[in-house]
Formats: structure tokens, sequence, C-alpha cells
């Protein structure tokens, strides 16, 4: 009886390690800050032997997009296999819910049986109790799984941050002298400088790749691993960082098969070659659960591009950027491949809006500096204007995007293509992104935004997203159009309006300062400080004061004002130019912290506006 039930017991052993030796280990070797500036990818001054060697035994994509080009929304597109903007999680911590029954990617290798670690960044826009990993920290490591189990791991590397550009002192590799300076930045020694300084930081992320693909080797793992390589955004610098240029969207993707897994590669895969497919951070999700011989689930937005459930390459990639920190703006985003259209949804607002974490950067404050010194060509300068409706740039021709073809002739039929395809998405994935960002938490209350954004009550897309299309144009046509959204039930509907008369500027004012006063007596605090801020920036007289004061009266955190009323409050107060100068005393008398918020960090993003305001009011 007992030789019966030991032979029973080394059946089943036996069965559970062929069923693990029937799934690859995959790694993901990760990296911060950081667009394709490496050797593989044909850049003459990078220094990344590591990840050069691993493209050449493996393949690379030549054009592979992060969803947002800031860390936590592109870390929550991956968790989740969705569009931050249809699961209202774009904005930076915005500590959103997700439905039940939308699991983190890593839950469901759990449960087919991996062994799943995450070293270390998590810093996601979304909560969910169960995040799947079974071991998440600087020490997580795929040797502390069960003997024969298979694993999943990242390893994600931080020496190539944005703080480390501005790192001081810092020893030079690269001689400055060699760099190439974009032609959206200006050429001075800050820029060189931190320029050269990034290929440095690059290095040494590759030589911490080398570290773990040697870790790899070493332990006999080499053959039976799938190698995934990518940054998580764009570089650190400017105009990288922080927007949905492809300079802040591309990244390295370099993924290696052995031999033994060569059946659950790309179908282009070729040794040392490269793939034209798209590739955006929305695949990673159900391509791993692909690999894993998991067939991804309805509500991942992806295309698996690898493993049993690989689909064919999409026709196009998006992007987004919503409030980075402190700093509000709404911007969307489609490429082909060759041409790159994007959709400005805020053109009130000026592309280097203050973002008090960014300026800390030698070459952004050198930026600004020469361009408040008249020292800047027109596209050196663009950075510090307001931004056009709609930008298209052909990045064949046109690699750092400064020739905008949106009125060339020859690229209409291009335009409308990309134009209809954007919003197109935009409506696929019900964008909750047409709310206030206050509105999208609101709205949501005892559902998620996802839920919320799916309901046609709670979120009538079609007439709030026709409301934003004509506001965030500038001509003067259809002004009564937006005095009409003003009487609209809904109030992002109204919200709309007030946006469409504040980005006609003066004209809106000489025609409809009426239709905006009465906006300061509307129920949504958005629609009001929309309006005070057009009433403030344009108006004339006594209109200026009021609606100064009006504005200041929305500042202040407190328990019965959601935080993104106050921060929106401030964004505008900090934007007129001194005209609240007179309350100053009261601006400093604000409460930094007094308010409910959805994540502890929105207490630095109020301090960091209400801050700034009050330097520029006593400078």
């Amino acid at each position: 009886m007992k030789n019966c039930l030991l032979a029973l017991l080394l059946i089943a052993a036996g069965s559970c390690h062929v069923h693990a030796a029937d799934k690859p280990n995959i790694l993901w070797l990760t990296s911060e800050d950081h667009g394709p500036e490496m050797g593989c990818y044909g850049d003459e001054l990078a220094v990344t032997p590591h990840v050069d060697a691993l493209a050449q035994k493996g393949m690379l994509f030549n054009l592979a997009w992060s969803c947002a080009p800031v860390c936590a929304p592109a870390r929550t597109c991956i968790i989740t296999g969705m569009y931050p903007p249809s699961i209202g999680g774009q904005h930076m911590r915005s500590m959103v819910s997700l439905p039940d029954h939308v699991q983190f990617y890593p839950w469901y290798l759990k449960k087919a049986g991996y062994y799943t670690t995450n070293n270390s960044k998590q810093d996601y826009n979304v909560k969910k109790a169960d995040q799947g990993w079974d071991a998440s920290s600087n020490k997580a490591h795929y040797r502390n799984r069960g003997e024969g189990q298979p694993f999943f791991a990242i390893f994600n590397v931080t020496v190539s941050h944005e703080s480390r550009i501005r790192k001081r002192p810092h020893e030079k590799v690269l001689d400055p002298a060699r760099v190439r300076i974009p032609a959206y930045h200006p050429d001075n020694a800050e820029s060189r400088q931190d320029w050269a300084q990034y290929y440095d930081i690059v290095s040494q992320a590759d030589a911490l790749a080398g570290q773990r693909l040697a870790e790899l080797d070493q332990a006999g793992l080499t053959e039976d691993t799938i190698v995934f390589y990518y940054g998580d955004h764009g570089s650190g610098m400017s105009r990288s960082k922080r927007w949905p240029y492809n300079s802040g969207l591309s990244v390295p993707m370099v993924v290696f098969f052995p031999e033994k897994w060569k059946h659950l590669a790309p179908r282009e895969y070729q040794v040392g070659g490269k793939s034209d497919r798209l590739v955006n951070f929305v695949d990673l999700a159900p391509t791993v659960l692909s690999l894993a011989g998991v067939k991804p689930p309805e509500h991942m937005q992806g295309h698996a591009f690898a493993g049993k459930f690989q689909q064919q390459k999409p026709p196009y990639m998006f992007g987004f950027r919503d409030r980075m920190d402190e700093r509000y703006d709404f911007i969307r985003t489609v490429t082909d491949g060759r041409y790159q259209y994007i959709r400005n949804f805020n053109p009130h607002f000026i592309y280097g809006q203050y973002v008090a974490y960014n300026f800390v950067t030698p070459s952004t404050a050198a930026w600004k500096r020469d361009y408040l010194a008249g020292k800047l060509d027109q596209a050196q300068s663009a950075y510090w204007n307001l931004k056009p409706t709609e930008e298209l740039y052909d990045l064949q021709a046109d690699p750092d995007e400064v020739v905008n073809l949106v009125d060339s002739p020859e690229h209409q039929v291009v335009l409308q293509e990309l134009r209809g395809t954007l919003f197109d998405w935009c409506a696929e994935i019900r964008d909750v992104g047409f709310l206030p960002e206050g509105e999208i938490h609101s709205r949501s209350a005892g559902v998620s935004p996802y839920e919320m954004g799916h309901d046609n009550k709670k979120y009538p897309y079609r007439k709030i997203f026709e409301a934003a299309d004509r506001a965030t144009y500038r001509d003067e046509s259809s002004l009564k159009q937006m005095v009409q959204y003003l009487n609209d039930k809904d109030s992002a509907v109204r919200y709309w309006g007030a946006v469409g008369l504040l980005n006609r500027g003066e004209v809106a004012y000489q025609h409809h300062a009426a239709a905006l006063r009465s906006c300061l007596g509307d129920r949504s605090p958005y629609v009001q400080i929309t309006a005070a801020y057009a009433l403030a920036k344009y108006g004339k007289g006594e209109d200026v004061r009021q609606a100064t004061d009006h504005l200041l009266s929305l500042t202040a955190w407190t328990k019965d004002r959601p935080v993104f009323v106050s921060l929106t409050a401030l964004n505008a107060v900090d934007k007129l130019d001194g005209k609240a100068s007179h309350a100053l005393e009261q601006i400093k008398a604000l409460p930094r912290q007094d308010g409910a918020s959805p994540d502890r960090r929105y207490n630095g993003y109020v301090n960091q506006v209400l801050s700034k305001v009050i330097e520029d009011l006593e400078n």
C-alpha cells in the first residue's frame, strides 16, 4: 500500500514538473526615462553593448511606444492591459478603482502556476487589493520560486531616471561637444551637458541589464527564458518626458526567444532582425499572458504580439497626456508609423507649463532663460507659446517634429485619416478624459470610472466629445455655439462651452462677456474657474478684479472642497501674471493639506503651485 502511494506521489510530482516545463520563464528588464538612444537602434554616440548584444541574438522593434510620456500612467497601462483614459487612470496618482472583474496581469500568471516577482516599483494610478505579485520589493527575485516552477520576473532600474540627468557632480564620459542638439532645444552649455549626461546614465542602465543577463546565464536559465528589454518612456529631457511627441513616447523594445521557445516568438522573428510591427505598452499584458498560454481576457485593449494567442499587426498606435504632477493638460495622439497626429484639447495652455520637478533640470531652466532673453529661433521658442489645436509630423523627414504639416495641402488626406482614427479610438475606449478630473471621481461614486464611462446616463460621451471638439478650435464663427453649450444640462458640456470662450480669447470677451459672467454662478466649480480665468485674463475694468477674487475664493483646499477644485483654481491664478497681487497675504494664508484627496501626494501638488504663485507675486 505504501509503495502504491509513493508511486502515485511520484507520478503527480512528475506531472507537475512536466507542466512547469511546458511554460517558459519570462524576464523583463526595464529602465526609466530613456528612449531608443542605443547602439542597436543606430545611435553612434550610445555605449550600450549588453542590450546591443541581446538585440543581435534576438530582435528589436523599430517603433515601440509607451502609451504615456511619464512613468505612472505608462505603468498603469502595462499592469492592466488597458488604456488609462478608459479607466480614469491617466492623471498622475489619480488612484481610481477598477471593476471587480479587471485584474492586474500577474494575477492571471500566478493562477497559471507562475512565480511572479517585481523588483521593485509599482506606482500605479489605480487601486487593486490583490496585485498578483508573489514578491514585490527591491529584494524580489525569481530564485525564490518553488522547484520546477516557471517564473515571471521584472527588474526595473532607476539609474537613467530624469533626476540623474541633473545630478552634480557628474563624472563625464561622453564629451558634451559631440552630442546632437534637437532642433527644438537651444544649443547652450546646459543642453549639451544634460544630453551628454543622459547618454552616460543610459550606459549605466545597459551595464545593469548586462549584470542581470549574466546572472541568468550563470544560473543555467538562458535557454529556458524569454527576455524583454525596454524603457518606460522617452528621455528625461524636456519635451521628451511628459510630452506625447515621438521623443516622449518612443522606447527601445528588444526581445530574445531561445531556441526552445521560438515557436512562441512573433511571426516575423528573426535572429538579429528588426520588426516593423507597431508595439504599444497596452500590448505587453496580453502578450505576456499569451506567452504563458493564458488567453488574454476580453477587457484588455492591446494586441498580443507573441505567444499562443498572438494577433495581427495593428495599423496604428495611440498615446496621451493629461495632468502631469501639478499641471493640467489634455492631449491625444496617434501614429501610423510614418506620420504622427497630435490633438491638443487644452490649447489655451502653453507647452512649457512650470512643473516644479522638471524645472530643477539645468537645461530646462536655461531653455526658459534663453527664451526670455530673445535668443531662440521659432522652433526653439514654440515650447513657451500656446499650442495649436492640431499637429501633424512626418517622422521620417522631420524626426524632431518641428514642421507642423496641418496646413500642408499635400497632407490633408493623411491628416483626415489620422484625425478620424484618433476620434474613433477615443469613442471606442470611452475616453473619460473629456471630463474635468474632479468629475471623473464624482460621477463614479459607487462604481469605477470604467463603468461610469460606459453608462450613457452618467457619461453622455457623444455630446460631451462634440463640445470638446468644437471648443478647442479658435474660429470666431463658433462663438454662439459655445454660448449655447453653457445652457446644457450636463456640466461637462457647459465646461467645454466655457473652454471654447477662453480659447478664443479677447474676441470672446468682446462679444460674450455677459455669458462669461453668468458662468460664475454655475453649479460646477470647473465651469466657474474656466470662465473666471477668461474674464481675468482677457477682461477689462472691474471684470478683472471680480473674476480674480472669484478664482481666489475657490483656491482653498478644505474638507468640503475636493482637491481637484483647489488645484484647478490655483493653476488659473498662477497664469494671471500678477493680477492677484492684491491678495498676496490671503494666498499665503491658504491651507496646504486640509482637504481629502485620492492620494497623499496631492498635498505636494497643491503646495507646488501655491509656492510658485507666492514666489512670483513677491518678486
